[in-house]
């Protein structure tokens, strides 16, 4: 299970500290309107993940049983992850677009991040195959600690953040976010090598 939570930690803390359309909206809602709208829109992914993880999952309950499948579907999977971990390591600090008008946080970043490409990519190449494998591993423990673990921070990420460009602003200005993200880069792309492996497994490579 730990190698479980680990994924889920470290995948939410590289998706929650990424810069993309959510965290400029988090940053510009937080400018606008303080830190409580920039907080609305953090949360936005626990709202619109489920329907994306859902049709994710039913799509790989057909391939469970297929290693070839999972095999690449791993391969591919590492190579977003590798490039997840090349934007890390290019991070600049976030900026945020011009602020709204109107308070409507919530609204803005459930439609964000439910039309971005982003969450469908990742659960499809990566968090669902993870999700099936620690199920049909360690069993149901194992994916509720990645899920639990990659929400925690990918949101906790961002409310951070949130509180950062609404309190401390010079700190996201500084070599402090940068170095936490070529952290997380290199973090990211270590996983990627373990996924290759797992891939290789799969498809019956030594």
């Amino acid at each position: 299970m730990q190698e479980y939570l680990a994924a889920g930690l470290l995948l939410g803390a590289a998706a929650g500290f990424a810069p993309g359309p959510l965290l400029a909206l988090v940053i510009s809602e937080t400018l606008a309107h303080g830190a409580r709208a920039g907080a609305r829109v953090a949360v936005a992914p626990l709202l619109t993940d489920l329907p994306i993880i859902a049709l994710t999952l039913g799509l790989l309950a057909g391939l469970a049983r297929h290693d070839a499948a999972l095999g690449l579907l791993s391969l591919a999977g590492a190579a977003l992850v590798l490039r997840l971990g090349w934007e890390s390591l290019r991070a600049r600090p976030p900026t945020a677009a011009a602020p709204a008008d109107a308070p409507r946080s919530l609204r803005r970043g459930v439609l964000v991040n439910a039309l971005s490409p982003h969450p469908w990519l990742f659960w499809i190449g990566v968090g669902g195959p993870l999700v099936v494998r620690a199920w049909d591993g360690p069993g149901w423990p194992a994916a509720a600690a990645f899920l639990a673990a990659f929400y925690a921070l990918l949101v906790g990420a961002k409310l951070l953040l949130a509180w950062l460009a609404g309190h401390a602003r010079a700190l996201l200005r500084g070599g402090l976010y940068r170095g936490v993200m070529a952290a997380l880069g290199l973090l990211l792309w270590l996983f990627a090598a373990l996924l290759v492996r797992d891939g290789l497994a799969l498809l019956g490579w030594p």
